[in-house]
Order: structure tokens, then C-alpha cells, then sequence
């Protein structure tokens, strides 16, 4: 069985939540008898293939975005070629210049649609997307939506039922680095006693500006791992408020970022619109046992989030109800300790890599005899 996947970006160029459920899927592939291959953009495709960790990452030259939409004169040549080895693509959504090269190959190969977000922010664009959008969704055999929050709270979704399969993303602990003891202490050098973390490319809907407010007045230490559009206006927005113990430090390697999250006192995760279909971070601090705070936003961050099990789950743009929450886990550590319990507990049950990968791999041998 061999299986394309298809999106506008791919490690190793960008590490995002989309990025890592491909690289999850495709590394484990050999454990479901099949073999991936990756089809992406890139702003620099030297060289143009890698070959990743059981895997290929091919890549094209992206050759300019439009309101976050990558194009690629070679993409459709490229996408051809690698079709027509494949058994079954798996396309990655949102992506409209996806869906015109879907419709423009005509490849006719059984297709799955793994559904990471709605589109949120173009709103206008949307508009004039929304037919090729909804003709490209009905086209396809089968889609993966990554939790039923999501399932029920998008406008585009619940018309798809039929087709939709709910796997959620999940992440293996033993394809994460263990960080040496000399680097865990020398984070807990630099950044010392408790402090909560914050880990994601720095965008619009991540929140980031209501707990920099919220943190006004508190000096609870806060750490940021990342980078993206929105670092310096952030940066200014903390030199403004005073903020004394934000500590920005662009993007590590994992070693470094796992060595922080098993330090830090929680995970804090603000994100405030639905483009946040998920929350790859708070899985990743679920998975090293660290209490949770998110947003209610009616998508997967509280399907990994339980309100007062877990975690806390806040208001989004509320620095009032975040500061609280903050306060909380700070203030009740014992209790912040037990939330961590769980939310490692319920990642063993329900959001490990294996899982993930074998509900995949049903969904496309299921394609392979026809269903």
C-alpha cells in the first residue's frame, strides 16, 4: 500500500501541528504495511527530496502566497508523477491550491481528506472558495476530522457526516528525544524555579496578546518557544506592559523544548480562534504530565483539556479569567500535580501515535477493498 501525502508545507522546512501528524503517520508507516511519500512547497527545495525517517519529503518550489495560500508552478507536474506509484493520496486541508490541482490532474486514485482546520481569518476570500472548497470535500472518499468538538461546532462539517471518521492526532513518546542532564540543568539555570510555557509559531489566532495581559501585575515567569509573524509585536507588547519575566526564546530544538516542558509548572495555551483545530502542544505536555489551561473555542483543545480534571478551561480574550486560572495552578500545586496526572492518564488512553496510526490505516484499507 502506498500513499501520497499532500500539503503546502512539510518538516523539516516548518515545524507545526499539521507537519507532525504527516511526519507521525509516515514514520510509522511500515507498521501498517505500507510505504509514504510526501509532496510539499518550499521557498528553498535544495535538495528536492529528503529522505526523512522512513520516509520521502519531496519538494517544489513555492513560487509566491497569497493570504497564506502557497503556489507552485511545478506542483501539478510533480503531484502527477507521484500519483500515479500511489494507491491512495491523503490530502491535508486547508489548502485551496490543493483542491485545483486535485481537480486539474484528474488522477482518479481513492483520496482521504485529513480535515486540520476551517478557514477562519479570510473571511472575504472564503466567499469565492467556498464552491471549489465544498465541490473539492464532496469529491473525495473519505475525511478525518481530528475530534468531535470540531465535527460539531464547524459550519462546513455536519453536511459530510457520512463520510467523516474522527481520529484524533496522536503523538508517540518514544520518537521524542531524551534531553542529556547537562542541558536539563542548564535550562534550570537560566530559567529559575516555576514558570509556566507556552510552545507554537507565533500567529495570529494563538492568543498570545490576552496572556501577555494577563500576566500584568502577577511576575508569574512565562516562557515562549517560537517564532512567527507575530514575535515582535508580542515582544513590544511585553516591553509595554513591563512584563519582567518573559522569556522569548525562538525555536529550539526538541531536545531543548521537551528538557522546558518537563521543567515548566504548566502548559498555558491561549489560543482564541478556531484555526486552533487542535493544540499539538497541549498534547505534548498531556503526554509529559503537566496541567493544562486553554480556551473554549468548541474545538479539539478541549477534547485533550478536560475543564477541572485536566486542566482549566477559560474564556478566550478573558486576561481576567487566564490570570485566574494561572493563579490557581500556582497557588495549589499539590492539586495542579494531580490535573497533570490525569492529562498524562487520558493521553495513554486516547492520544498515542499507535492509536492514530492504526485508525489511519483502517481508513485507508478500507479504501484499498472498495468501502
Amino acid at each position: 500500500m502506498r500513499i501520497l501525502h499532500f500539503f503546502k508545507t512539510a518538516l523539516p522546512d516548518t515545524m507545526g501541528g499539521v507537519e507532525q501528524v504527516i511526519h507521525q503517520i509516515c514514520h510509522q508507516s511500515h507498521s501498517f504495511g505500507a510505504t509514504c511519500e510526501v509532496l510539499a512547497l518550499s521557498r528553498n527545495p535544495t535538495p528536492a527530496v529528503i529522505e526523512m525517517d522512513g520516509y520521502r519529503v519531496h519538494r517544489v518550489k513555492e513560487n509566491f502566497n497569497i493570504a497564506s495560500t502557497g503556489f507552485s508552478v511545478h506542483a501539478y507536474s510533480k503531484f502527477k508523477e507521484l500519483s500515479q506509484n500511489a494507491d491512495i493520496i491523503n490530502y491535508h486541508f486547508p489548502w485551496p491550491f490543493m483542491d485545483v490541482i486535485h481537480f486539474a490532474s484528474c488522477i482518479g486514485k481513492p483520496s482521504v481528506v485529513s480535515y486540520h482546520s476551517d478557514i477562519v481569518n479570510q473571511k472575504y476570500l472564503l466567499k469565492l472558495y467556498r464552491p471549489l472548497q465544498n465541490r473539492f470535500l464532496r469529491s473525495t472518499n473519505r475525511i478525518v476530522v481530528t475530534s468531535p468538538n470540531y465535527l460539531e461546532s464547524s459550519d462546513v462539517l455536519p453536511a459530510l457526516r457520512e463520510k467523516i471518521s474522527i481520529i484524533p492526532i496522536g503523538l508517540n513518546k518514544d520518537s521524542y528525544p531524551v534531553p542529556s542532564p547537562s542541558l536539563t540543568a542548564r535550562w534550570a539555570e537560566q530559567v529559575v524555579g516555576r514558570f509556566f510555557l507556552f510552545v507554537g509559531v507565533l500567529r495570529y489566532y494563538k492568543g498570545l496578546h490576552t496572556l501577555l495581559e494577563a500576566l500584568r501585575g502577577t511576575g508569574y515567569p512565562l516562557v515562549i518557544i517560537g517564532d512567527g509573524p507575530k514575535k515582535q509585536e508580542l515582544v513590544a507588547q511585553a516591553e509595554k506592559l513591563g512584563l519582567q519575566n518573559v522569556h522569548f526564546l525562538g525555536r529550539l530544538s526538541d531536545e531543548d523544548k521537551i528538557a522546558l516542558i518537563q521543567l515548566s509548572t504548566a502548559i498555558v495555551f491561549p489560543s482564541h480562534l478556531r484555526s486552533e483545530a487542535f493544540g499539538i502542544t497541549l498534547l505534548e505536555g498531556a503526554m509529559y504530565g503537566k496541567p493544562l489551561i486553554s480556551c473554549e473555542i468548541g474545538t479539539g483543545t478541549t477534547y485533550i483539556n478536560i475543564a477541572n480534571e485536566t486542566g482549566l478551561v477559560v474564556p478566550p480574550e478573558n486576561p481576567l479569567a487566564l490570570r485566574q486560572a494561572m493563579q490557581y495552578l500556582w497557588d495549589n500545586p499539590q492539586e495542579a500535580q494531580m490535573m497533570g496526572k490525569k492529562s498524562q492518564t487520558r493521553y495513554n488512553q486516547l492520544f498515542t501515535g499507535d492509536r492514530m496510526v492504526q485508525a489511519y490505516a483502517k481508513v485507508y484499507q478500507d479504501l484499498m477493498n472498495g468501502q
